[in-house]
């Protein structure tokens, strides 16, 4: 038995990370900087699903780890409180500094206001754990109720005992569109603050196409603070690489032929790239994989996808979500325009909005332009398609 070397899955590092060596190194810059005790500008990551941010958040970790930054990751969903998670992994980042005793007087003053914190955002019965008896809540500093405020006063408690104790604090958030106003607002505001004091304290985060209008929205300086970086498919000579290289290293080759066959079918999506390696496998002959082997593993691809990727996705969405989405692939191209949607329901316009905004909240859809939408997930309307169509 040969080893598969492909991983397709959610975040799992591929055997060979293609096409994301300058992402990588501006990030190890930014790591850098943060670890030296200066304040940069923190980083946003957006794409469709299936491009790898997830990827690029456990890789920049690891870089943080060689650095000796004191990082957390955060994965935000629909269900989760932010509030309450954000609490406790300030908690563990505190408690990590808390070792060192030159910053003891700073440790105390950082609980303080994450006690105050915990007994206004964390449920009855949690705010105890962690602390020590003579820790005494910061009253009316971040317990106003005000999340903006609140947080902010964390993230400079939190950011101070950092600089007093040469330490340094990266957060990483992963899914951050599914953030609410208030909390995205607040994020915004406590990274604005802890970057004015200089406090060594910065945030990597993931989230979809739409995250960058968000926090334009939100906050009119968010394009200043955060740096949006675009994280799309691979280009051809990269898509190449990440399917060559983790085969090469066991022994197996492609044929240009199959090479190019799969690229086109993928369109250069990394885990698409990484689901066709990890089918075709099955079909290699004499350590070697040509076009009959791609075409035999098609199937298997497609059914991959099918079952997992998309599937997972599509349960999700309630019968007239699924009616919209349906809608749009009657329209025949995407991205396509709400007009187009609204005609092919036999409708107008304002009656669909309600659901276009669910959609877009859920993660299904996202705004290309105004007026216009398409699909987070590539090639989501040929899976609706083949499964309305079979």
């Amino acid at each position: 038995m040969i080893i598969n070397p492909y991983t397709p899955g959610a975040g799992l590092v591929p055997n060979y990370l293609a096409g994301r060596d300058n992402t990588i190194e501006e990030a190890k810059e930014v790591i850098s900087y943060v670890a030296h005790g200066y304040p940069t500008r923190s980083v946003i990551y957006y794409g469709l699903r299936g491009v790898g941010k997830t990827v690029l958040l456990n890789k920049i970790e690891d870089i943080a780890e060689e650095y000796d930054v004191l990082y957390e990751h955060i994965e935000v969903s629909e269900r989760s409180s932010f509030k309450i998670s954000i609490s406790l992994h300030i908690q563990k980042l505190i408690k990590q500094m808390s070792v060192k005793e030159k910053a003891k007087s700073y440790v105390q003053k950082a609980m303080s206001v994450l006690k105050a914190f915990k007994i206004t955002y964390s449920p009855e019965g949690e705010v105890s754990v962690g602390f020590n008896e003579d820790v005494v809540a910061a009253v009316g500093v971040s317990d106003t109720g005000n999340f903006a405020n609140d947080l902010t006063e964390l993230f400079v408690s939190m950011g101070s005992l950092a600089k007093n104790s040469e330490s340094s604090v990266c957060l990483f958030i992963d899914e951050i569109q599914y953030l609410k106003d208030d909390e995205f607002e607040a994020l915004i505001t406590a990274i604005h603050r802890v970057n004015q004091k200089g406090l060594p304290v910065t945030l990597f985060a993931a989230g979809l196409p739409k995250v960058a209008k968000i926090a334009g929205d939100i906050k009119s300086y968010a394009e200043r603070l955060f740096n949006f970086i675009s994280i799309g498919s691979l280009e051809p000579k990269a898509a190449k690489l990440a399917l060559v290289e983790p085969a090469k290293k066991i022994g197996v080759t492609f044929t240009d032929e199959a090479i190019h066959a799969i690229l086109n079918i993928t369109e250069g999506y990394p885990y698409f790239l990484q689901e066709y390696g990890k089918q075709v496998w099955a079909f290699i002959k004499n350590k070697n994989i040509d076009i009959t082997s791609v075409q035999e593993a098609y199937p298997v691809f497609e059914k991959g996808l099918d079952d997992s990727f998309f599937k997972v996705r599509y349960d999700r969405a309630a019968p007239k979500e699924k009616e919209f989405m349906l809608a749009m692939v009657a329209c025949g191209e995407v991205p396509c325009t709400i007009a187009q949607i609204a005609n092919k329901m036999n409708t107008n316009v304002k009656s669909i909005s309600p659901l276009r905004a669910q959609l877009i909240y859920k993660g299904f859809i996202y705004a290309t332009s105004y007026g216009e939408v398409d699909f987070t997930v590539p090639q989501f309307n040929r899976y609706l398609k083949r499964i309305y169509n079979s």
